[in-house]
């Protein structure tokens, strides 16, 4: 992932804190933003900014149409959780804090586990092409 720009980042921060949810499906964690198709361009925005991220749909039911953006386990850990831990969230929206602490705390040691092996590769990596 490329650095992202003070315009990206609260661009990103900003739509986490008016449509994102922060949860985990009980084995690792996840960040979610679920909106209309209409707003389709602003997906590919979030993909060119996260493209190991996922995005779903569209989906077409109960007479809704929406898209489904995801970011979890080695994405979410090395890409989004950086970006997220940088900005004063609790300065920003109190809800989405406590939804973001608690997730990281539920999943903590998910996290922990996936930053030692990030750290691991990359130090692997760096080996390899000295």
């Amino acid at each position: 992932m490329t650095e992202l720009s003070e315009f990206d980042k609260g661009f990103f921060v900003g739509l986490l804190i008016s449509e994102g949810t922060f949860g985990g499906d009980g084995r690792q964690p996840h960040v979610v933003v679920r909106m209309h198709t209409r707003h389709e361009a602003l997906f590919h925005r979030l993909m060119a900014l996260f493209p190991e991220t996922r995005l779903y749909g569209p989906y077409h039911h109960g007479g809704r149409s929406y898209y489904q953006w995801m970011a979890r386990g080695r994405s979410l850990v090395r890409d989004v959780l950086p970006v997220l831990e940088s900005l004063p969230l609790d300065q920003l929206d109190e809800y989405a804090d406590q939804r973001f602490h608690e997730m990281t705390t539920n999943y903590a040691q998910f996290i922990r586990r996936e930053r030692s092996r990030i750290a691991e590769f990359e130090a692997t990596s760096s080996e390899n092409a000295e």
